[in-house]
């Protein structure tokens, strides 16, 4: 560590990571950790990962299980399209007349799922610590 405290090695280290695996916006690690962190993305990888849905009935599904309530039809569909465009989400249609539009899990989406299970179970296990850590640092503000 220099005299600021910093230890130069860690920092260095970090900055080999981050440039082998891209800085910028649209880079892979970025894209999916700010996915996994919005309103509506976890959400629906935990929804699809009870099976394959039409449409209407995942809107109809998150709208039942989401703090926001309903999910507007074009966030829905940029959602859709995003974790989609990553391999998470395979998009169905059929050959009925209206088309039938399903989605599912892939096998990468699957994994996905898999992480973030994980890591909202490791929050729930530490809910109470959380809890008491927000309380003293609100008391402390005061």
């Amino acid at each position: 560590m220099d005299e600021s405290g910093i230890n130069e090695a860690a920092i260095a280290a970090l900055a080999a990571e981050m440039a082998a695996h891209g800085t910028d916006r649209d880079a892979p690690v970025r894209a999916v950790m700010a996915l996994l962190g919005d309103r509506w993305s976890t959400l629906i990888l935990l929804v699809l990962a009870t099976g394959p849905l039409r449409h209407a009935a995942l809107k109809r599904v998150l709208a039942r299980l989401s703090a926001e309530q309903a999910i507007s039809q074009r966030v829905l569909t940029l959602k859709l399209r995003a974790l989609e465009r990553d391999g998470f989400v395979a998009r169905s249609v059929s050959a009925d007349v209206p088309p039938r539009v399903s989605y599912r899990l892939t096998p990468l989406g699957a994994g996905l799922h898999g992480e973030a299970r994980r890591l909202i179970d490791w929050v729930n296990a530490r809910e109470q610590a959380i809890r008491a850590a927000r309380e003293g640092y609100d008391a402390a503000e005061v």
